[in-house]
Protein backbone atom coordinates (compact mmCIF):
# COMPACT_ATOMS: atom_id res chain seq x y z
CA UNK A 1 0.00 0.00 0.00
CA UNK A 2 3.05 2.26 0.30
CA UNK A 3 3.06 5.97 1.61
CA UNK A 4 -0.69 6.16 1.93
CA UNK A 5 -0.96 2.46 3.44
CA UNK A 6 1.35 3.76 6.21
CA UNK A 7 -0.59 6.95 6.59
CA UNK A 8 -3.50 5.02 6.44
CA UNK A 9 -2.26 3.03 9.45
CA UNK A 10 -0.57 6.16 11.32
CA UNK A 11 -4.01 8.24 10.80
CA UNK A 12 -6.45 4.96 12.58
CA UNK A 13 -3.78 4.67 15.28
CA UNK A 14 -4.47 8.38 16.26
CA UNK A 15 -7.85 8.09 16.23
CA UNK A 16 -7.96 4.78 18.23
CA UNK A 17 -5.87 6.90 21.00
CA UNK A 18 -7.85 9.83 20.86
CA UNK A 19 -11.41 8.03 21.01
CA UNK A 20 -9.62 5.92 24.25
CA UNK A 21 -8.81 9.31 25.91
CA UNK A 22 -11.83 10.69 25.18
CA UNK A 23 -13.96 8.17 26.38
CA UNK A 24 -11.52 7.63 29.03
CA UNK A 25 -12.10 11.00 30.25
CA UNK A 26 -8.75 12.08 30.99
CA UNK A 27 -7.92 14.83 28.43
CA UNK A 28 -10.27 17.34 31.95
CA UNK A 29 -7.91 20.30 32.13
CA UNK A 30 -7.75 23.14 34.58
CA UNK A 31 -9.05 23.89 37.87
CA UNK A 32 -11.46 21.30 39.78
CA UNK A 33 -14.45 23.61 41.48
CA UNK A 34 -14.36 22.86 44.97
CA UNK A 35 -17.58 22.00 46.47
CA UNK A 36 -18.94 21.61 49.91
CA UNK A 37 -20.59 17.49 50.65
CA UNK A 38 -21.90 16.83 54.49
CA UNK A 39 -23.39 13.10 54.65
CA UNK A 40 -23.53 13.10 58.30
CA UNK A 41 -23.53 9.45 60.23
CA UNK A 42 -26.14 10.54 62.45
CA UNK A 43 -28.52 11.23 59.67
CA UNK A 44 -26.92 8.99 56.55
CA UNK A 45 -24.76 6.33 58.61
CA UNK A 46 -25.06 3.27 55.86
CA UNK A 47 -23.21 4.63 53.06
CA UNK A 48 -20.92 3.39 50.55
CA UNK A 49 -18.09 4.95 48.83
CA UNK A 50 -17.05 3.08 45.52
CA UNK A 51 -13.73 2.96 44.67
CA UNK A 52 -12.83 3.09 39.98
CA UNK A 53 -9.72 2.45 39.10
CA UNK A 54 -9.35 4.08 35.70
CA UNK A 55 -7.20 3.28 33.81
CA UNK A 56 -3.23 2.43 34.66
CA UNK A 57 -1.33 5.69 34.30
CA UNK A 58 -4.13 7.64 32.80
CA UNK A 59 -4.40 9.35 36.51
CA UNK A 60 -8.21 8.88 35.81
CA UNK A 61 -9.25 7.20 39.20
CA UNK A 62 -12.53 8.19 41.03
CA UNK A 63 -14.47 7.86 43.98
CA UNK A 64 -18.39 7.78 44.21
CA UNK A 65 -20.40 7.88 47.07
CA UNK A 66 -24.09 5.91 47.12
CA UNK A 67 -27.06 6.23 49.96
CA UNK A 68 -29.02 2.80 49.41
CA UNK A 69 -31.69 4.88 52.28
CA UNK A 70 -32.87 7.01 49.14
CA UNK A 71 -30.69 6.05 46.40
CA UNK A 72 -28.49 8.92 46.01
CA UNK A 73 -25.30 8.63 43.95
CA UNK A 74 -22.60 11.51 44.13
CA UNK A 75 -19.71 10.84 41.51
CA UNK A 76 -16.27 12.35 41.62
CA UNK A 77 -17.26 13.16 45.07
CA UNK A 78 -13.01 13.28 45.70
CA UNK A 79 -11.97 15.56 42.86
CA UNK A 80 -15.41 17.82 43.87
CA UNK A 81 -14.48 17.93 47.69
CA UNK A 82 -11.19 18.54 47.03
CA UNK A 83 -10.61 20.42 43.65
CA UNK A 84 -7.71 18.16 43.12
CA UNK A 85 -8.39 14.47 40.90
CA UNK A 86 -7.73 11.45 43.18
CA UNK A 87 -4.88 10.07 41.20
CA UNK A 88 -3.78 7.03 38.94
CA UNK A 89 -5.24 3.75 40.25
CA UNK A 90 -7.37 3.47 42.90
CA UNK A 91 -6.83 0.20 44.79
CA UNK A 92 -8.91 -0.14 48.36
CA UNK A 93 -10.06 1.75 50.83
CA UNK A 94 -10.90 1.03 55.04
CA UNK A 95 -12.16 3.27 57.76
CA UNK A 96 -10.25 3.73 60.81
CA UNK A 97 -11.29 6.01 63.41
CA UNK A 98 -13.35 8.52 61.87
CA UNK A 99 -11.23 8.31 58.77
CA UNK A 100 -11.27 6.89 55.48
CA UNK A 101 -8.06 5.98 54.05
CA UNK A 102 -8.09 5.46 50.62
CA UNK A 103 -5.21 3.40 48.47
CA UNK A 104 -3.98 5.18 45.26
CA UNK A 105 -1.51 2.35 44.02
CA UNK A 106 0.19 3.71 40.49
CA UNK A 107 0.52 7.40 42.34
CA UNK A 108 2.47 5.69 45.80
CA UNK A 109 -0.01 7.53 48.11
CA UNK A 110 -2.52 6.98 50.57
CA UNK A 111 -5.05 9.88 51.29
CA UNK A 112 -7.24 9.54 54.37
CA UNK A 113 -10.47 11.54 54.48
CA UNK A 114 -13.02 12.65 56.43
CA UNK A 115 -15.98 10.42 55.69
CA UNK A 116 -18.78 12.73 56.42
CA UNK A 117 -17.35 15.99 54.29
CA UNK A 118 -14.95 13.55 51.52
CA UNK A 119 -12.49 16.41 52.53
CA UNK A 120 -8.62 15.20 53.13
CA UNK A 121 -6.84 14.96 56.67
CA UNK A 122 -4.23 13.22 56.13
CA UNK A 123 -1.39 12.35 53.34
CA UNK A 124 1.05 9.10 53.68
CA UNK A 125 3.44 8.69 50.82
CA UNK A 126 6.73 6.74 50.54
CA UNK A 127 5.59 3.22 50.53
CA UNK A 128 6.15 2.23 46.69
CA UNK A 129 2.76 0.64 44.98
CA UNK A 130 0.76 0.63 48.33
CA UNK A 131 -2.30 -2.20 48.06
CA UNK A 132 -4.20 -2.38 50.99
CA UNK A 133 -4.42 -1.18 54.42
CA UNK A 134 -5.21 -2.43 57.65
CA UNK A 135 -5.03 -1.59 61.55
CA UNK A 136 -4.62 -4.70 64.48
CA UNK A 137 -2.69 -4.53 67.69
CA UNK A 138 -2.19 -0.68 67.64
CA UNK A 139 -0.69 -0.61 64.77
CA UNK A 140 -1.16 0.01 60.89
CA UNK A 141 0.06 -2.47 58.12
CA UNK A 142 0.41 -2.20 54.46
CA UNK A 143 1.33 -4.09 51.80
CA UNK A 144 3.20 -3.08 48.62
CA UNK A 145 3.13 -4.75 45.03
CA UNK A 146 6.59 -4.39 44.54
CA UNK A 147 8.05 -3.78 47.87
CA UNK A 148 9.90 -6.91 49.67
CA UNK A 149 8.33 -5.45 52.77
CA UNK A 150 5.40 -4.82 54.70
CA UNK A 151 5.48 -1.12 55.65
CA UNK A 152 4.71 -0.58 59.41
CA UNK A 153 2.50 2.57 60.44
CA UNK A 154 1.80 4.41 64.23
CA UNK A 155 -2.32 4.62 63.36
CA UNK A 156 -2.42 8.29 65.16
CA UNK A 157 0.24 9.80 63.61
CA UNK A 158 0.54 7.85 59.97
CA UNK A 159 4.33 7.96 60.08
CA UNK A 160 6.51 5.05 59.86
CA UNK A 161 7.36 3.33 62.44
CA UNK A 162 9.27 0.04 61.17
CA UNK A 163 8.78 -2.70 58.29
CA UNK A 164 7.96 -6.45 58.19
CA UNK A 165 11.07 -8.03 56.30
CA UNK A 166 9.40 -10.55 53.46
CA UNK A 167 12.74 -11.72 52.03
CA UNK A 168 11.68 -13.25 48.28
CA UNK A 169 7.90 -12.39 48.70
CA UNK A 170 8.26 -9.11 46.47
CA UNK A 171 4.31 -8.55 46.18
CA UNK A 172 2.04 -8.27 49.20
CA UNK A 173 -1.29 -8.50 48.99
CA UNK A 174 -4.64 -8.75 51.57
CA UNK A 175 -4.32 -9.03 54.99
CA UNK A 176 -6.66 -10.36 58.06
CA UNK A 177 -5.83 -10.37 61.63
CA UNK A 178 -6.80 -13.59 63.96
CA UNK A 179 -5.64 -12.87 66.88
CA UNK A 180 -2.21 -11.90 67.58
CA UNK A 181 -1.58 -13.45 63.68
CA UNK A 182 -1.36 -11.20 60.22
CA UNK A 183 -2.36 -13.08 57.70
CA UNK A 184 -1.00 -11.97 53.94
CA UNK A 185 -1.21 -13.24 50.79
CA UNK A 186 1.68 -13.22 48.44
CA UNK A 187 0.13 -12.61 45.04
CA UNK A 188 1.87 -11.83 41.85
CA UNK A 189 4.24 -14.45 41.03
CA UNK A 190 4.11 -16.14 44.42
CA UNK A 191 2.27 -18.98 45.65
CA UNK A 192 2.09 -18.03 49.79
CA UNK A 193 0.24 -16.95 52.54
CA UNK A 194 2.26 -15.40 55.27
CA UNK A 195 1.61 -16.05 58.86
CA UNK A 196 3.10 -12.73 61.06
CA UNK A 197 3.10 -12.43 64.80
CA UNK A 198 1.69 -8.90 65.83
CA UNK A 199 3.27 -8.82 68.69
CA UNK A 200 7.21 -9.23 66.81
CA UNK A 201 6.17 -8.67 63.34
CA UNK A 202 8.37 -11.35 62.54
CA UNK A 203 7.39 -14.28 59.90
CA UNK A 204 6.36 -17.16 62.22
CA UNK A 205 5.36 -19.77 59.44
CA UNK A 206 4.26 -19.86 55.53
CA UNK A 207 1.23 -21.75 54.59
CA UNK A 208 1.77 -23.26 50.46
CA UNK A 209 -1.10 -22.64 48.34
CA UNK A 210 -1.63 -22.56 44.21
CA UNK A 211 -0.10 -19.88 42.09
CA UNK A 212 -1.44 -16.29 42.95
CA UNK A 213 -3.34 -16.19 46.19
CA UNK A 214 -4.85 -12.75 46.49
CA UNK A 215 -8.09 -12.41 48.60
CA UNK A 216 -8.26 -13.82 51.99
CA UNK A 217 -11.89 -13.33 53.95
CA UNK A 218 -12.94 -14.69 57.94
CA UNK A 219 -16.42 -16.54 58.90
CA UNK A 220 -18.40 -17.13 61.60
CA UNK A 221 -16.41 -20.15 62.84
CA UNK A 222 -12.77 -18.49 62.55
CA UNK A 223 -12.12 -20.16 59.32
CA UNK A 224 -10.12 -18.35 56.94
CA UNK A 225 -10.77 -18.37 52.93
CA UNK A 226 -8.32 -17.98 50.84
CA UNK A 227 -8.47 -17.35 46.95
CA UNK A 228 -6.06 -18.01 44.08
CA UNK A 229 -6.08 -17.10 40.80
CA UNK A 230 -4.15 -19.84 39.23
CA UNK A 231 -0.96 -17.49 38.04
CA UNK A 232 -0.59 -14.70 35.55
CA UNK A 233 0.10 -14.46 32.08
CA UNK A 234 3.54 -16.13 31.01
CA UNK A 235 3.07 -18.25 33.73
CA UNK A 236 2.30 -22.06 33.54
CA UNK A 237 -1.38 -21.73 34.42
CA UNK A 238 -2.76 -24.38 37.53
CA UNK A 239 -6.08 -24.56 38.37
CA UNK A 240 -7.29 -21.61 40.79
CA UNK A 241 -8.61 -22.64 44.16
CA UNK A 242 -10.46 -21.85 47.08
CA UNK A 243 -9.16 -22.99 50.42
CA UNK A 244 -10.39 -22.86 54.03
CA UNK A 245 -7.42 -22.82 56.66
CA UNK A 246 -7.88 -22.85 60.19
CA UNK A 247 -6.04 -20.02 61.14
CA UNK A 248 -4.99 -22.17 64.77
CA UNK A 249 -2.79 -24.79 63.51
CA UNK A 250 -2.57 -23.37 59.73
CA UNK A 251 -3.76 -26.55 58.25
CA UNK A 252 -5.43 -26.43 55.50
CA UNK A 253 -9.06 -27.84 55.77
CA UNK A 254 -10.75 -27.90 51.83
CA UNK A 255 -9.14 -27.36 49.01
CA UNK A 256 -11.81 -26.40 46.09
CA UNK A 257 -10.31 -26.31 42.89
CA UNK A 258 -11.63 -24.82 40.08
CA UNK A 259 -10.98 -25.21 35.58
CA UNK A 260 -8.28 -24.70 34.19
CA UNK A 261 -9.37 -21.27 31.95
CA UNK A 262 -11.58 -20.21 35.47
CA UNK A 263 -11.10 -16.56 36.42
CA UNK A 264 -12.48 -16.62 40.32
CA UNK A 265 -12.01 -13.39 42.26
CA UNK A 266 -14.05 -11.06 44.33
CA UNK A 267 -14.28 -13.37 47.59
CA UNK A 268 -16.20 -12.25 50.34
CA UNK A 269 -18.37 -13.69 53.35
CA UNK A 270 -22.11 -13.13 53.94
CA UNK A 271 -23.00 -10.83 56.56
CA UNK A 272 -24.25 -14.35 58.80
CA UNK A 273 -20.54 -15.01 57.98
CA UNK A 274 -22.12 -18.64 57.06
CA UNK A 275 -21.87 -17.68 53.81
CA UNK A 276 -19.42 -17.49 50.65
CA UNK A 277 -19.54 -16.04 47.60
CA UNK A 278 -16.99 -15.32 44.43
CA UNK A 279 -17.13 -14.21 41.03
CA UNK A 280 -16.01 -16.58 38.52
CA UNK A 281 -17.78 -14.69 35.37
CA UNK A 282 -21.33 -14.86 37.35
CA UNK A 283 -21.83 -14.51 41.15
CA UNK A 284 -21.13 -17.83 43.22
CA UNK A 285 -22.50 -18.86 46.94
CA UNK A 286 -21.53 -21.70 49.23
CA UNK A 287 -22.29 -22.20 52.38
CA UNK A 288 -18.78 -22.41 55.21
CA UNK A 289 -19.20 -25.79 55.79
CA UNK A 290 -19.45 -26.95 52.17
CA UNK A 291 -17.97 -30.13 50.64
CA UNK A 292 -18.15 -28.76 47.36
CA UNK A 293 -18.05 -26.35 44.90
CA UNK A 294 -21.79 -25.19 43.68
CA UNK A 295 -22.72 -26.45 40.90
CA UNK A 296 -24.66 -23.87 39.80
CA UNK A 297 -24.30 -19.65 39.85
CA UNK A 298 -26.43 -18.06 42.56
CA UNK A 299 -26.45 -14.72 40.01
CA UNK A 300 -26.44 -15.35 36.36
CA UNK A 301 -24.33 -12.04 34.57
CA UNK A 302 -26.03 -12.38 31.18
CA UNK A 303 -24.09 -10.14 28.61
CA UNK A 304 -21.79 -8.92 32.10
CA UNK A 305 -18.66 -10.25 33.11
CA UNK A 306 -18.21 -9.63 37.09
CA UNK A 307 -15.36 -7.23 38.02
CA UNK A 308 -15.65 -6.54 41.70
CA UNK A 309 -18.09 -7.83 44.74
CA UNK A 310 -18.93 -6.19 47.94
CA UNK A 311 -21.28 -7.49 50.74
CA UNK A 312 -22.59 -4.64 52.79
CA UNK A 313 -22.07 -5.62 56.22
CA UNK A 314 -25.61 -3.51 57.55
CA UNK A 315 -27.98 -5.55 55.03
CA UNK A 316 -26.01 -8.55 53.47
CA UNK A 317 -26.66 -6.46 49.75
CA UNK A 318 -24.15 -7.26 47.36
CA UNK A 319 -22.60 -4.66 45.03
CA UNK A 320 -21.53 -5.95 41.86
CA UNK A 321 -19.13 -3.88 39.29
CA UNK A 322 -19.19 -4.12 36.15
CA UNK A 323 -16.16 -3.04 33.82
CA UNK A 324 -18.19 -2.84 30.56
CA UNK A 325 -14.96 -2.46 27.57
CA UNK A 326 -12.49 -0.50 30.91
CA UNK A 327 -13.10 2.98 29.11
CA UNK A 328 -16.20 3.83 29.64
CA UNK A 329 -18.33 4.86 32.77
CA UNK A 330 -18.78 1.07 34.84
CA UNK A 331 -21.86 0.38 36.40
CA UNK A 332 -22.85 -1.13 39.94
CA UNK A 333 -25.87 -3.39 40.08
CA UNK A 334 -27.30 -3.83 44.01
CA UNK A 335 -28.90 -6.89 44.83
CA UNK A 336 -30.23 -8.00 47.88
CA UNK A 337 -29.33 -11.41 49.50
CA UNK A 338 -31.96 -13.12 48.27
CA UNK A 339 -30.56 -12.29 44.55
CA UNK A 340 -33.11 -9.49 43.95
CA UNK A 341 -32.29 -6.69 41.92
CA UNK A 342 -32.45 -3.59 43.73
CA UNK A 343 -30.38 -0.67 42.00
CA UNK A 344 -28.51 0.16 38.89
CA UNK A 345 -25.56 2.50 39.58
CA UNK A 346 -23.65 4.64 37.03
CA UNK A 347 -19.97 5.65 38.63
CA UNK A 348 -16.35 5.56 36.88
CA UNK A 349 -14.01 3.63 34.92
CA UNK A 350 -13.40 0.34 36.41
CA UNK A 351 -15.32 0.12 39.91
CA UNK A 352 -12.86 -2.48 41.80
CA UNK A 353 -13.53 -1.76 45.26
CA UNK A 354 -16.52 -1.05 48.07
CA UNK A 355 -16.34 0.10 51.32
CA UNK A 356 -19.24 0.61 53.78
CA UNK A 357 -19.54 2.75 56.43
Amino acid sequence: MGRRGTYLRRLAAVLTVAAALATGGCMKYGPIPQETFDYPLGDNPEGVFILCEGNFMYGNATMSFYLPSTGELQNEVFARANGMKLGDVAQSMTLHDGVGYVVVNNSGIIFGIDPETFLVRKVIRGIGSPRYMLFAADKAYVTSLYEPRIAVLDPATTQPVGAIDTGDHTSTEQMVVVGNRLFVTCWSYDDTVLVIDTATDTIEAEIEVRPQPRQMALDAHGKLWVLTDGGAEGQTRQAPALYRIDPATLAVEREFVFRIGDSPKGLCVGVDGETVYFLNEDVWRMAADAEELPAQPYIRAHETIYYALGVDPHSGDLYLGDAIDYQQQGVVYRFSAEGVPLDTLRVGITPTAFCFR
